[in-house]
């Protein structure tokens, strides 16, 4: 029975370790939100929880990332962290390893890292914004 107890405290301590951050910090109503498959053009400040220092910017680049949500192209937090949003909104991913790159390190991203992206829809390929 103990064995249990220890093996449930530790996956429930797992679990927790893996949990997305969403904070929405530009809310916007719209009747349009995006879905899986969406073609998506998202302007994003990442940096490293660990030091805060900025390993990219798209917004240094005045060139948004365009790719398609949920099917692999991105991280995994993104592909979570992006869904239902309206064209405008802005939001602050957390994401831990397990949705990033986990142990592998990428270019100025060391292994383990947990990384922190600004975020802002700036188009719906196909979908009018409605502001």
């Amino acid at each position: 029975m103990r064995l249990i107890t220890i093996l449930v405290a530790t996956l429930g301590s797992l679990a927790a370790a893996a949990d997305l951050g969403i904070e929405v910090t530009h809310p916007v109503d719209c009747e349009r939100k995006t879905v899986n498959g969406d073609k998506v053009s998202m302007h994003y400040r990442g940096t490293l929880q660990a030091d805060g220092s900025e390993f990219d910017s798209s917004y240094k680049r005045n060139s948004p990332l365009t790719f398609a949500l949920g099917t692999g192209r991105v991280i995994k937090g993104w592909d979570q962290g992006l869904l239902d949003m309206c064209i405008g909104e802005k939001r602050t991913l957390t994401i831990p390893p397990e949705f990033g790159y986990g142990s592998r390190s990428m270019g100025p991203i060391p292994a383990g890292s947990t990384l922190i992206f600004e975020t802002e829809l700036v188009g719906i390929d196909g979908v009018k914004d409605e502001l």
